[in-house]
């Protein structure tokens, strides 16, 4: 698949409290923010949320889905910023845009630069992201 400057691509998220606390207990995050319903009442936010490694992996696994339907991808970096609580029961848009597209024989493929953002259901951007991806051809 080529990546071509402007590409935009992205999908919606249902989470759900469930997920939520599986994800953070699977990744070793033991924030009641995440699992206590009750803790996450008095805490900031007023109800739990989604840990910051749940959003930026759904993320980052929207590249790989997208550029590996018919070749495959690396990730070469990313960098993220967050804005906003994600909660545990809400909807969100994953979304990236290709800024630069750019041949690179020497790794095989091309290094494709992206701008992405998770948005809630208020059409908030609640996650910034920047990151530089390898897309190479099936072999």
């Amino acid at each position: 698949m080529r990546a071509y400057p402007h590409e935009r691509f992205s999908a919606d998220v249902a989470l759900s409290p469930d997920g939520v606390s599986e994800y953070a207990h699977a990744v070793g995050d033991t924030n009641p923010v995440h699992h206590d319903a009750d803790f996450a009442a008095r805490a900031r936010f007023g109800r739990r949320i989604a840990s910051g490694t749940h959003t930026t992996a759904l993320l980052l696994g929207l590249t790989a889905s997208h550029y590996s339907k018919q070749g495959s991808m690396l990730g070469l970096e990313f960098w993220v910023r967050f804005r906003k609580a994600v909660f545990a029961d809400e909807k969100i848009k994953l979304e990236w845009l290709v800024i630069k597209v750019t041949q690179n024989t020497k790794l095989g493929g091309d290094v494709v630069e992206l701008r992405g953002r998770i948005r809630n259901e208020q059409g908030q951007t609640v996650l910034g992201a920047k990151g530089r991806v390898l897309v190479m051809d099936a072999p």
